[in-house]
């Protein structure tokens, strides 16, 4: 038996679900998480961070093993 409605950040496969999630939307029960392009919004926001977070947390040395792995990646590539 369905639970009424979704409470999670994805929309439920089931049709009756996501009629539900649909109209709590549109009453503004419930927001919508999504931005324009279909993504989840706080994955999008964490994503943005992500880069930053794991740089600050590597040293100089482990940075420059990274991009040199990355530079030989894109030259084989390119060969």
């Amino acid at each position: 038996m369905p639970r009424g409605g979704p409470k999670g950040e994805k929309r439920p496969a089931d049709a009756i679900g996501n009629a539900i999630m649909i109209a709590k939307i549109a009453a503004g029960e419930i927001e919508d998480v999504t931005t324009e392009d279909g993504k989840n919004a706080a994955a999008v926001a964490l994503g943005r961070m992500g880069g930053k977070a794991r740089a600050e947390g590597m040293t100089a040395k482990r940075r420059k093993e990274i991009a040199a792995k990355a530079a030989d990646a894109r030259w084989k590539k390119a060969k």
